[in-house]
């Protein structure tokens, strides 16, 4: 008797707003027969993946569909949600046919794909997964601006800003770049650190990178009492962090050989 071969899950990462930006692997699997899925906020709410993918000049395949992620910090109903998209991939899956799910940014930073795959490998774990990389937002963030994330022996942290101003306060004295996502919740509170820590000047607010939205914002204390796009982030410079002894040492070291 023949068995239909199962489908496999890719995750194709679009990068964070610009079409130009989209790898080729990534333009490759688009172009085949794959069935696309697309996370949403709400089913009355738009994909912004999907939107890249409509501004790169793609249309929309026959065998499509949305997938609901909804914005919440409820394990419990996240843990459904999870469960249902996953249930509706695998029966994708078992026709035969790809999924390629599409993402902004990286699949595999910060992304609704890697609770999908978890999930998906828990309910069958012989399922074949690829990940297509892509370009974090943060990279094109920096692209944009002009500017290195980090030089030499930098440290730099990639940190949701959700865990507080208190550890984000300890971070700014260990690492030379702060990227910090998701920072609509408590933008107010991180502009009065960055001003109680003189820090005003080196940071720089992006939001939508290389979307046609894009806003990239300078005087972050401008943004005072603002409600700010969820996808968003602030590049904080520190340039006067206090280093160790091992780091100074490695720095002279890098200085001879450069010379």
């Amino acid at each position: 008797m023949k068995t239909t071969r199962f489908g496999k899950l890719i995750g194709v990462s679009l990068g964070p707003g610009d079409p130009g930006l989209i790898t080729r692997r990534a333009w490759e699997v688009m172009q085949g027969d794959a069935h696309w899925a697309y996370p949403v906020r709400s089913r009355k709410s738009e994909s912004y993946a999907l939107g890249i993918t409509q501004r790169a000049g793609l249309s929309l395949p026959e065998h499509n569909g949305a997938l609901l992620f909804p914005m919440t910090h409820d394990a419990e109903k996240l843990g459904i949600y999870w469960l249902e998209a996953a249930n509706t991939v695998r029966s994708v899956l078992q026709t035969g046919r790809d999924v390629a799910f599409l993402v902004e940014g990286d699949a595999s930073t910060y992304s609704t794909f890697g609770h999908l795959a978890r999930t998906l490998k828990a309910l069958d774990d012989t399922i074949e997964i690829e990940v297509i990389p892509g370009v974090p937002s943060f990279h094109a963030a920096a692209a944009r601006l002009g500017e290195p994330l980090a030089d030499v022996d930098d440290m730099m942290a990639i940190v949701p800003a959700g865990y507080g101003i208190a550890m984000l306060e300890r971070l700014l004295e260990d690492f030379d770049t702060l990227i910090l996502i998701k920072v609509k919740p408590i933008l107010d509170d991180i502009i009065a650190l960055l001003e109680r820590k003189n820090l005003l000047a080196h940071s720089v607010f992006i939001e939508k990178s290389g979307a046609p939205e894009e806003r990239i914002v300078r005087d972050v204390t401008s943004l005072k009492g603002e409600k700010v796009n969820y996808l968003s982030l602030l590049i904080i410079k520190n340039p006067d962090r206090q280093r160790g002894d091992i780091a100074r040492g490695c720095r002279k070291v890098v200085r001879v050989e450069e010379q």
